[in-house]
């Protein structure tokens, strides 16, 4: 009769092939280390010299107390001479009136509209540059 070999059995076999594995694994790592400790030997380029740059001067900062005290130290500017506005002209007039003056009034002395008037004599009045004397009846403040 004759003999049959035994094949080797999984075990054995993947014994061999891990360790084989391992080998090459150590050898690959000592090829990085030699890769690395070259990489390190390396001499760095000589840094250049970097002048610094000035700086803008810091603006300071001004709080609204400060900006209104400046404004107010300001000497008032004198206008040139231009026409009247149309909200000038309407003053005038009820400033010449000492007992008051009314709408229609305005209007003959100024020849603007009714509308317009109104409107003056409306906006004159809230800033309280005008006084109301009786219903329609506006005199200078």
């Amino acid at each position: 009769m004759a003999t049959k070999k035994k094949a080797p059995s999984k075990k054995a076999t993947t014994k061999k092939s891990t360790a084989a594995k391992k080998a090459t694994a150590k050898k690959s790592t000592a090829k990085k280390k030699a890769a690395a400790k070259k990489t390190v030997m390396k001499k760095a380029a000589p840094k250049k010299k970097v002048t610094a740059k000035k700086s803008a001067p810091k603006k300071k900062t001004v709080t609204r107390k400060a900006a209104a005290k400046k404004a107010a130290k300001k000497p008032a500017v004198k206008k040139k001479a231009t026409a009247p506005t149309a909200t000038d002209q309407v003053l005038k007039i009820i400033a010449r009136f000492k007992k008051g003056v009314d709408v229609p009034t305005l209007m003959k002395k100024t020849g603007f509209d009714e509308k317009k008037v109104r409107n003056i004599v409306t906006r004159a009045f809230s800033q309280k540059k005008i006084k109301r004397v009786a219903r329609g009846i506006y005199v200078g403040a």
